[in-house]
């Protein structure tokens, strides 16, 4: 039986606590480094620990892969974890609300920025073909989607985006070595604010060290991590929108 207060990791039986570990260390493999893994890993607090596999991957580092029994649990029920709200709407929902809406097609752009060269995340929400069977932004009829792809400079995403009169910046983040993402896409704020365009348009971010939480901390409208489609995106897009549309009704209901 799952007790929901004390949740532990599952290997071969229910609440055996089993865990697996794989990591390098900067030493040539031997007995001693096996060892060493071994007691590294029981310093963790980790109990039965034992080296499962081991492997020499220069003449100067090793690579294990160690199980051990984690005796620890976690209370899921007092987890609160923020989340991007929305109603994920089907494709032509998204297509008839923009429509419908703005009169005129929603300007996207796009792009994997500063010095990270993986397009794998920002193809999968704009390119046409998609990915894991959900078509990207380009296969919908209302929205114009513009796929910079990587390593694009912030001037050049802020030049773009005065070109298209873009409504939505999509940006992707999958290299993450030494925090430079934070680094990357504070600066894209900054410059947004500096230009004086930040608040009109909607700027979301994804990547897998990518949270809501984070995204909202950096002041990015939303923060989307993996299993994310675009179909997830489209919708908060939309919805952004018809919040933004109510707040300037609102505007304009005060000035009167």
């Amino acid at each position: 039986m799952i007790d929901a207060q004390h949740v532990k990791p599952y290997g071969d039986t229910l609440n055996d606590g089993m865990v697996q570990l794989s990591f390098t260390l900067p030493i040539p493999l031997s007995s001693t480094a096996k060892e060493a893994a071994r007691q590294l890993v029981a310093n963790m607090g980790l109990e039965e620990v034992a080296v499962a596999h081991a492997e020499g991957i220069s003449d100067t580092f090793s690579f294990f892969i160690v199980y051990g029994k984690c005796s620890h649990g976690v209370n899921v029920a007092e987890i609160t974890v923020p989340e991007v709200t929305l109603e994920v709407l089907p494709k032509k929902e998204i297509d008839d609300f923009i429509r419908t809406h703005l009169n005129r097609k929603l300007n996207v752009v796009g792009a994997c920025i500063e010095s990270d060269a993986h397009t794998v995340g920002i193809d999968a929400i704009m390119n046409i073909k998609g990915f894991n069977g959900h078509k990207g932004l380009e296969s919908y009829h209302e929205i114009d989607a513009v796929n910079m792809g990587a390593q694009v400079t912030c001037e050049e995403v802020i030049r773009k985006v005065y070109e298209v009169k873009a409504d939505a910046i999509l940006i992707s983040q999958v290299v993450t070595q030494k925090n430079i993402h934070i680094a990357n896409l504070t600066r894209l704020v900054d410059m947004l604010e500096a230009e004086g365009v930040r608040d009109k348009v909607t700027l979301v971010v994804g990547g897998p060290r990518i949270s809501h939480e984070l995204a909202k901390e950096l002041g990015y409208d939303a923060g989307f991590s993996s299993n994310t489609y675009a179909e997830h995106v489209a919708s908060f897009l939309v919805q952004e929108v018809k919040r933004k549309n109510v707040r300037e009704i609102g505007k304009e209901q005060v000035n009167l």
